[in-house]
């Protein structure tokens, strides 16, 4: 269930059950194109969290809605700092730790926050040693860290195909009508996929690759596809956490 649906008294009944996880769905405030809101890997990220925590009796925080987006320079980009992202997530674990909450589901829901977020996981346990709020009884359970997109067969994109049918599943807000292709890298080179992707993740490096803000066709886009991809994703999510 979502955060607000919670009280007190709930919240501290449902976190006693040591197989109980609670999400935190971190996105990001930047560019998506002409059609598709700055909100989009915040809104995407938001919705799978709340279908798997319904699906799964999970409990989803609220979303972190500011990410690490310097690489869309010029094009606009509210972000925060790796040093601000892993902070911020390092506060919230050791006081979840401290309410009794053993397994954290980190969803992350835009690409430039993955290194961040993957030398978190790595350093979790320690931080909650360093803090001094690791259960005495080690009864800690897991905190996991998974990028959603990874759990679908689709090739992922930036406003493209993938991202515009997910944002017409779960908003009224995309602007089809403006929706135009942008970068494609079928037929390219290896050499040259590789040199796009390393430039696209560096600070301001993605207009250079993608002019209009778009990585990939969103054209064809619809919300039956969506719809499609949203349940792959919560499915694969479900049985990856109860496992």
């Amino acid at each position: 269930m979502d955060a607000n649906e919670l009280y007190d008294p709930e919240f501290r009944e449902l976190i006693k059950s040591k197989r109980h996880i609670v999400i935190i769905p971190v996105g990001s405030l930047e560019q998506h194109g002409a059609h598709l809101p700055i909100t989009t890997d915040s809104d995407i990220v938001t919705e799978i969290a709340s279908r798997l925590a319904k699906k799964d009796n999970f409990i989803a925080l609220p979303t972190i809605s500011y990410g690490i987006s310097f690489e869309h320079e010029p094009l606009f980009n509210a972000s925060i700092t790796t040093t601000a992202l892993r902070a911020t997530l390092s506060n919230i674990i050791i006081s979840l730790v401290k309410n009794g909450v053993r397994s954290i589901l980190i969803l992350n829901g835009h690409h430039g926050n993955m290194e961040t977020l993957r030398r978190l996981h790595s350093e979790s346990f320690q931080i909650l040693e360093r803090s001094g709020v690791m259960p005495k009884d080690h009864s800690m359970g897991i905190i996991f860290n998974i990028s959603y997109w990874t759990r679908m067969k689709h090739e992922f994109d930036h406003a493209g195909f993938v991202e515009t049918s997910l944002m017409l599943a779960i908003s009224d807000k995309v602007k089809m009508k403006k929706a135009k292709k942008g970068l494609i890298t079928k037929g390219l080179s290896e050499k040259e996929k590789k040199r796009i992707n390393k430039l696209s993740t560096q600070p301001g490096g993605f207009p250079k690759v993608a002019k209009n803000g778009v990585w990939g066709d969103p054209t064809g886009a619809t919300k039956k596809d969506g719809e499609k991809f949203l349940a792959e994703i919560v499915r694969n999510l479900a049985k990856e956490c109860q496992s």
